[in-house]
């Protein structure tokens, strides 16, 4: 990987860490927060990279609310599984209720 990459995985990483315990943000949020609002996907890819960092990853959703990310957990519903023992309700792989557990990276960490 090109230290340029790892360096903007490490950056996702640090946000990601401090998503709040039942809550959740976006792909987009971290982008734009860390300057490269074009670059969710980017986003993505660190998140799948993210196994034994001890990174919430799980909180980390599409801009819709949809467990995009589910099928790079352990497990089929491991994605779901985590965001409900934190209280979050799920149905269909979309999370209820987005606009009131969603956490803005820029708002909180401004």
């Amino acid at each position: 990987m090109a230290k340029q990459t790892q360096h903007f995985y490490d950056n996702v990483y640090a946000v990601a860490k401090q998503i709040p315990y039942g809550r959740v943000t976006s792909y987009g949020a971290i982008a734009r927060y860390l300057g490269a609002a074009r670059s969710a996907r980017m986003v993505g890819y660190a998140m799948t990279n993210s196994h034994g960092k001890d990174v919430p990853a799980h909180r980390v959703v599409n801009r819709k609310g949809l467990l995009t990310g589910k099928h790079h957990f352990q497990g089929t519903n491991l994605m779901q599984q985590l965001l409900e023992s934190e209280g979050i309700t799920v149905i269909d792989n979309q999370i209820q209720d987005f606009e009131t557990v969603f956490w803005d990276p820029s708002v909180a960490l401004e």
